[in-house]
């Protein structure tokens, strides 16, 4: 198979589209080709006029480790064009950054979660190429989530860097797709086109990652197809008290840490809520140290995920809820626990609201959470339309 760049560096026709144009291209560390050549280094050497660069959260170059870390503009070393950083003093790109080029390449490498935030950086470049006369092309990559779909849409009045736009947290299309519905969703007028991948089978092999292409961290905590595939869960962590396990070797892969939880009477607890949300991966209790952020030198239980190998099962892996789960158990287990981040926590740069509710859109899942009498299905009834509304919105979308 053929990623959009490999296609676009393969076939004449697409590379003389853009002769005489200046082009830049949006990239990080994961923008790269079959042979693990980097998308800038590539589109140089075959003759693209490539005047600028634009490196979304965590920077071109991924150095970024830890969540909100800005990155500065800089002048790439090797080639003198200007790196614009869309995770520094702006996230949406300015006039004079448009002004750098014709035809903007978006090349990066997705999760399929609405809370990465190469999503919204999408939207913003093609609300801004609308502005500026601009063209944007999609060199589309695969969602290593594949096609599954899962959480409430986000609710009006609760957009964020995060949340761009009414989705939910797992989204199923490759941002070749996305960039369609934000198109027809936001009424965008602006020359698009995308770069399609050559035979991605998103619920064959590998469900959704192709098995002969290597993973490279498109972000400095997205370390490998399992972290990639429990994210939509994972990541309402970041909302928590809890450890989503940064400051150790597989952040993002667990359900909890913590050094005043008993993992394994939470697991029991799950399996007397709800058994059938534990389906399609196998969970291990666990003990971890961060070495820096959360529980920092603690020693933390934790429940591990392994969405991989013989234990996963794609049709029945559902991280959203599975996530939803733990915190329920957790909070049945231990009425008082403090599970959610205070309002001092500006998460993403929002004021007043509780960062669990930016991540989810809305403040569905903390209350199902917190109220003692909700059950597993109550969250079902109200989760479930609004996963079917979305797949019916974008069913006309798919490319692949």
């Amino acid at each position: 198979m053929k990623f959009g760049i490999d296609r676009l560096l393969a076939e004449p026709d697409l590379l003389k589209s853009l002769g005489g144009k200046r082009v830049a291209l949006v990239a990080h560390p994961a923008s790269v080709t079959a042979d693990l050549t980097h998308s800038l280094d590539a589109l140089v050497a075959a003759g693209v006029n490539v005047t600028s660069a634009f490196g979304p959260q965590h920077g071109l170059k991924g150095d970024k480790q830890d969540n909100m870390v800005e990155t500065a503009d800089e002048t790439d070393p090797v080639y003198g064009i200007p790196v614009f950083s869309l995770y520094g003093e702006v996230r949406r790109p300015t006039a004079a950054m448009m002004d750098s080029a014709d035809v903007f390449l978006f090349d990066l490498q997705d999760l399929g979660c609405r809370i990465y935030t190469f999503v919204t950086t999408l939207l913003y470049l093609l609300e801004e190429a609308s502005k500026h006369g601009k063209s944007v092309w999609v060199l589309d990559r695969p969602n290593p989530a594949g096609r599954p779909v899962e959480g409430t849409l986000l609710q009006t009045g609760m957009e964020s860097f995060v949340g761009a736009a009414p989705m939910p947290m797992r989204h199923g299309l490759t941002m070749g797709e996305m960039g369609q519905w934000f198109i027809r969703h936001f009424g965008i007028d602006v020359d698009y086109r995308v770069v399609t991948m050559h035979y991605w089978l998103p619920e064959g092999p590998g469900y959704g990652w192709p098995e002969d292409r290597i993973w490279i961290n498109p972000s400095p905590n997205a370390a490998n197809i399992n972290m990639a595939r429990a994210y939509a869960g994972t990541v309402m962590i970041e909302g928590a008290t809890l450890s989503e396990g940064r400051g150790t070797t597989r952040p993002l892969e667990v359900l909890f840490g913590a050094p005043d939880v008993d993992a394994k009477a939470v697991l029991t607890e799950m399996h007397r809520l709800a058994p059938d949300w534990l389906a399609g991966c196998a969970l291990r209790d666990c003990w971890f140290e961060p070495t820096f952020h959360k529980h920092q030198g603690k020693l933390c239980n934790a429940l591990m995920i392994h969405a991989e190998g013989p234990f996963y099962d794609h049709e029945s892996f559902r991280p959203w809820r599975l996530q939803a789960l733990a915190f329920k158990a957790i909070r049945n287990l231990y009425s008082d626990y403090p599970i959610w981040r205070g309002t001092d926590f500006k998460y993403e740069y929002t004021n007043d609201v509780l960062a669990i509710d930016v991540i989810n859109g809305g403040s569905g899942l903390r209350e199902w959470v917190d109220d003692s009498a909700a059950t597993p299905a109550d969250l079902d009834q109200m989760t479930a339309p609004n996963e079917a509304i979305w797949r019916d919105q974008v069913a006309d979308l798919l490319l692949y």
